[in-house]
């Protein structure tokens, strides 16, 4: 392993450890990263003694002159060029059942690898002089990750009691790097699923946005629920599992149905709010499920009650409410449009009004339309793929024509305060939609002398009286 430790921040580290007289080694996931060939961006050096004192000491030899200091925890971290260097002493840890702050104590290389989450992460490699570049593995954590097996390095009670968001971790590595978390930890985590309550909704959040990032967020997702966490941390999305059977007639698991568009979506997109998007575009189909005999199972009006539900979510799940929440709203609640327009009667009018309502995220909610294909029938999604391609064609040819795509009226509120000399009032909304709507209708084109001609009428209609003249 010597070989990959040649960078000048190990050996940085190497001569400062000689001059303090200290060990230090580098571990976790740097050292996972590099037997995996995968790219990392951060280096955790453990030493056994000050983290802070050999932080200062490595930095003064690379030139660094600003070394973030955590005393309270005994850590300090510094960047050199594009990487962050973390360091810290090697500790022994205990912890409350009501906490997660940690009792810590000093203790050696052995005792900060027995703390460590899985095998995979406990891998350290020398920075001394007397053994530059050897492994310390302990635990067969190169073994684990040659078979793709995520194992604890001691009881895993006590590792997810002690830690509660290794629980989340367990699942988060199980899920991007497709690995097989081992029975006696599943049974741990199904046993201690309760204290993942005790965790910041924050850190929770954090963990559930990269299983969300991963290749494949459905092994995340499954695993959540079979451990019962999931209807802990995201109640909405365990209450989609489960099919219900009346006359013989039974509709699809809405669960299984919702990580089907999920893994689809993630094949076209790596950003993280459009595969929320997929997430909840079927969320409020448990409350909206209805039987009718002769028909079937319906869930009328679930995209607008979906809609409803997503602030509340994020709320929970302390995610931003901002534009992004909005985003994902606006996205749940057109998610079946698209489909309508598949018909050859299909007016402009009505493709006008989905450019309009959906804006410069009209081609998002393309990708979720098309991600929320999941029959198994191939004849099917083909015919459902061509007719959304119609659909594409359709809204291509109405948006050069009619330049709808995030929309601003050619109308404003000033413009119409002008013309009338009126003060704020319900005439200026009224005026404005009506404008909107005669454009979206095609009575009237996309154009400002046309919607002020129109303004003029309108305001007739409502008996104004026009007071100045205004610039076409």
């Amino acid at each position: 392993m010597k070989k990959h430790l040649n960078h000048k921040i190990f050996t940085a580290v190497s001569a400062a450890a000689v001059e303090l007289n200290v060990n230090a080694f580098v571990i976790g996931g740097y050292v996972r990263d590099l037997l995996l060939e995968r790219p990392s961006k951060d280096i955790d050096i453990v030493v056994e003694g000050s983290g802070i004192e050999i932080a200062k000491k490595s930095a003064e030899i690379l030139g660094i002159k600003n070394v973030s200091v955590f005393k309270a925890f005994g850590t300090a971290m510094f960047k050199y060029d594009d990487i962050e260097v973390e360091f810290v002493g090697a500790r022994k840890e205990s912890y409350r059942s009501d906490s997660r702050k940690p009792i810590v104590e000093d203790g050696t290389i052995k005792e900060d690898q027995d703390r460590r989450d899985f095998t995979i992460n406990a891998l350290a490699l020398s920075l001394n002089d007397k053994n530059f570049g050897e492994l310390i593995d302990p635990f067969h954590g190169v073994d684990d990750l040659k078979n793709g097996i995520l194992r604890t390095p001691l009881d895993p009670e006590i590792t997810f009691s002690d830690d509660p968001l290794r629980m989340m971790r367990a699942v988060r590595f199980a899920s991007q790097l497709s690995f097989t978390i081992t029975d006696e930890a599943l049974a741990a985590i199904t046993k201690n699923k309760e204290r993942i309550e005790i965790v910041s909704k924050e850190r929770v959040s954090d963990e559930l946005n990269k299983i969300i990032l991963s290749p494949l967020p459905s092994i995340g997702f499954k695993l959540l629920y079979d451990t019962g966490m999931l209807h802990i941390i995201f109640p909405e999305m365990a209450n989609l599992h489960g099919v219900q059977v009346v006359d013989g007639k039974s509709h699809k698991d809405n669960f299984y149905h919702t990580l089907k568009v999920l893994d689809n979506i993630c094949e076209n997109t790596k950003d993280l709010w459009l595969r929320w998007a997929a997430i909840l575009h079927d969320i409020a189909k448990p409350a909206t499920q209805k039987y009718y005999p002769g028909v079937g199972w319906t869930f009328h009006g679930h995209e607008h009650k979906g809609a409803l539900m997503v602030p509340k979510i994020f709320q929970n799940l302390k995610l931003p409410l901002n534009e992004k929440m909005k985003y994902v709203q606006k996205l749940v609640l057109l998610h079946l449009r698209p489909i309508s327009l598949v018909k050859d009667t299909v007016t402009d009018s009505a493709v006008r009004r989905l450019l309009y309502e959906a804006g410069d995220d009209i081609d998002d909610l393309m990708i979720l339309c098309d991600a929320d294909i999941t029959s198994k029938n191939k004849d099917k999604v083909t015919r459902y793929m061509q007719n959304f391609q119609l659909v594409r064609t359709k809204l291509k040819e109405v948006e050069e024509k009619d330049h709808l795509r995030n929309w601003k009226p050619p109308v404003t509120g000033d413009d119409i305060m002008n013309a009338f000399n009126l003060l704020p009032g319900k005439h200026i909304g009224i005026i404005k939609e009506a404008i909107k709507e005669a454009i979206i209708e095609g009575n009237i084109k996309n154009d400002r002398k046309e919607a002020l001609n129109f303004m003029f009428l309108k305001g007739k209609e409502l008996g104004l009286t026009p007071k100045n003249s205004i610039t076409h």
